[in-house]
């Protein structure tokens, strides 16, 4: 355990860079398991500067990239439900998701048939639909009627602001000494230890755990051509009739349309439901100099596809808001141990993925530092 100074430690067993979805979920996981922490973050916790933010977040146990991707989500899943249970929250809403498709089942993000041998491989339940009969069962959709459709019951939302304060004060409860405001200015880590120097001060600790989002290029060399940044753009539209929208009649979505790929989520929290998409044109970003004011062109796009595929869900719009996504070549997660230092863990890169399964990937980073057996198959998101 890390030595004691006048009260406060300045020698810690490990020390987590960043305190949003995936570091926060770390430095909980960590304490949990005894270790002294302390997590580092630069702005507020939670805050709304990169992309652990947005009152929703999607997490759909029905993916098109991999196996391994639904094990994570299925995992993330249980982590979430054992949070709850030990904190009195609720931060988990099962709405079901509705993933759909053009008709012959191929999309922007993968096959259908790649979806449901995910799901068959991992005993998940499902239903497949036309875009009709989801229009029916649900009537806030107005899919086409030829739409594959595959209807995913255990999937849902999260609430990504009390998900964080959540992972913090229960990692705080463990011993964990979580600091906002904090900004790190570099790193450095050897045989004997690593250090971590801050505007405010310096510490040391046996391993360092680098969980800084849009930041990662900026703290890990490696990382620079391999986790990039984007800007994209969130809406919340006043439905014209609100009833349709809420969580008890509306599923998440992640929809591939003529228009893209599209994902949504039900009214929660704030007025409107919240949907966004992923742009034709990337807009890589300097994550200290993004423009966070949304444009008329901008709202002008989802606004379009919202009227014609969420009718009764375009009405005014109420909110809007610029966030970060952060992006690899192939859209696979980045956890691994640093190639030059046995002490030293990051991750980068969770395209727009990573929150739902942030629980997960908190504990994958803990089971690294202590050396012990992942419960996932960490190849699968080595750099």
């Amino acid at each position: 355990m890390g030595a004691r100074v006048n009260g406060m430690s300045d020698q810690y067993d490990a020390i987590v860079l960043g305190a949003g979805a995936i570091g926060s979920a770390a430095a909980y996981h960590l304490s949990k398991r005894g270790l002294d922490v302390l997590a580092l973050e630069r702005y507020g916790i939670p805050h709304t500067m990169g992309s652990s933010h947005g009152i929703t977040r999607l997490h759909s146990l029905t993916k098109a990239r991999g196996g391994e991707y639904v094990r994570v989500a299925k995992r993330a899943y249980e982590l979430w439900e054992e949070l709850e249970s030990e904190s009195g929250e609720t931060l988990y809403h099962r709405t079901g998701h509705v993933r759909g498709w053009p008709a012959g089942g191929d999309g922007h993000l993968g096959r259908s048939s790649d979806a449901i041998e995910g799901l068959e491989a991992n005993d998940l339940p499902y239903e497949e639909l036309t875009g009709s009969e989801t229009n029916e069962r649900w009537p806030g959709y107005d899919l086409p009627e030829d739409h594959e459709v595959l209807f995913q019951p255990d999937s849902g939302f999260l609430d990504p602001e009390l998900s964080i304060s959540t992972h913090v004060r229960q990692a705080a409860r463990h011993g964990a000494d979580v600091r906002g405001h904090e900004r790190v200015v570099d790193w450095q880590a050897d045989d004997d230890g690593v250090r971590v120097r801050t505007e405010k001060g310096a510490y040391e600790g046996d391993e360092l755990v680098i969980t800084v989002g849009a930041w990662a290029a900026n703290f890990v060399d490696e990382l620079e051509a391999v986790a990039v940044p984007e800007r994209r753009v969130m809406a919340w539209l006043q439905p014209e009739r609100p009833e349709l929208f809420e969580p008890e009649r509306f599923p998440t979505f992640s929809v591939d349309v003529e228009e893209g790929y599209y994902y949504g989520a039900p009214i929660h929290r704030v007025p409107g439901f919240k949907f966004g998409n992923r742009p034709r044109v990337r807009e890589v970003i300097d994550p200290d100099e993004m423009s966070r004011e949304t444009t008329a062109g901008e709202e002008e796009v989802l606004r379009g596809f919202a009227e014609r595929y969420f009718p009764d869900g375009a009405g005014p719009t109420t909110r809007m808001t610029a966030c970060i996504i952060t992006m690899t070549p192939d859209e696979q997660f980045v956890v691994d141990r640093h190639p030059d230092h046995d002490n030293v863990t990051f991750t980068g890169g969770f395209s727009g993925s990573g929150f739902h399964a942030s629980s997960a990937i908190g504990e994958l980073l803990a089971e690294l530092t202590t050396d012990e057996t992942p419960t996932l198959d960490r190849t699968a998101f080595a750099l």
